[in-house]
């Protein structure tokens, strides 16, 4: 009987004939279905190198070089930082024209969901430019995104913060996000300028945004305040290190104050829940967090605990319910 052996793994097959011919034949029709495959590949390669010669031998390191140029430095700094995973280590280096689907469902499966975000982006971005004839995973086979585990803090929460640090400083850094709800980067740089003393306003420009904020000074805000610099940067020290860095000593003092499933982002959630629940007008919540989408500003109050006025003390058209008094002056002053 005789038997094919594979060159590569020696592993052998038996053909199931004594007939040498017909051996020879079977073994050819296995050679040729091997390598009709790569012939067709080459094929198709000539071909798109005619239209675009680099379509051939681009990369997916390029285009995470290319996604990584995009946005502000902050954000091409946190891209970078994305790509620079272990999950995409195997993938720098592969060719866009040999990739399939395996390749996208080895980083899938390791669940993260960092991972999975920013590989979906660079697909995206690989088939924006023309980079990828046709999508490597449809959009059915994409993990569903889950909603983020994000909530605000609470004044429980912000208290122990406060109590167990003892950098004066710090201490008024995290007074202040928690009064106005602002990102850590834009509160960081606040200073004596941001205050219009005429109209009583604290005011500042979002730096991720650009959009205008504008909160009126009350009793809180103003008691803080005056326990801040007279003049210059309310935060000279603290404004001078890295943001990864502020949130590493934020998460170190949850620690210490035992407080968990917190960030110093969890503050501008915290705000908003807080407004949310006081009946905040919407319109000036977005305004006082910068939001330049109404979705935004409703994600961030998604979890507060609303409970909703009465609607008589809202609209003067509405008459509120009266239990029936009794009849105390007799049959003639209920007739009249």
């Amino acid at each position: 009987m005789y038997c094919a052996v594979d060159k590569t793994t020696g592993v052998r097959e038996s053909l199931k004939t004594d007939d040498r011919k017909v051996a020879e034949k079977l073994l050819r029709a296995k050679n040729d279905a091997v390598q009709m495959p790569f012939m067709n590949v080459a094929i198709a390669k000539v071909h798109l190198a005619a239209k675009d010669p680099r379509l051939v031998t681009r990369t997916w390191g390029d285009v995470m070089d290319d996604y990584g140029t995009r946005g502000k430095e902050s954000t091409q700094v946190r891209v970078k930082r994305a790509f620079a995973n272990a999950s995409f280590r195997k993938l720098r280096s592969l060719k866009l024209v040999e990739t399939c689907d395996s390749h996208f469902e080895e980083i899938i499966k390791t669940k993260k969901s960092s991972s999975v975000n920013y590989l979906r982006r660079l697909h995206n971005r690989a088939r924006k430019r023309g980079w990828l004839l046709e999508d490597i995973l449809p959009p059915s086979d994409w993990p569903a995104t889950t909603e983020g585990s994000q909530r605000g803090i609470t004044l429980e929460e912000h208290q122990a913060i406060l109590a167990s640090e003892q950098n004066p400083e710090r201490k008024l850094y995290y007074s202040m996000v928690w009064e106005v709800g602002g990102a850590q980067s834009d509160v960081v740089n606040l200073s004596r300028d941001n205050v219009d003393q005429k109209k009583n306003v604290l005011v500042y420009h979002r730096q991720k945004t650009k959009e205008k904020c504008q909160l009126a000074i009350g009793q809180g805000l103003a008691e803080l305040l005056a326990q801040l610099p007279a003049e210059g940067y309310f935060f000279p020290t603290w404004r001078l290190v890295e943001p990864k860095d502020r949130s590493t000593e934020f998460t170190r003092r949850c620690k210490v104050s035992k407080v968990t499933g917190v960030t110093l982002h969890c503050y501008r959630y915290g705000w908003a829940e807080r407004a949310a629940e006081a009946g905040y007008p919407e319109r000036f919540a977005q305004a006082a967090l910068g939001h330049k989408s109404k979705a935004v500003a409703r994600a961030y109050s998604r979890k507060a605990d609303v409970v909703c006025p009465p609607l008589e003390s809202f609209s003067p058209n509405v008459i509120p319910f009266r239990t029936a008094q009794p009849n105390t002056t007799g049959d003639a002053a209920a007739s009249a």
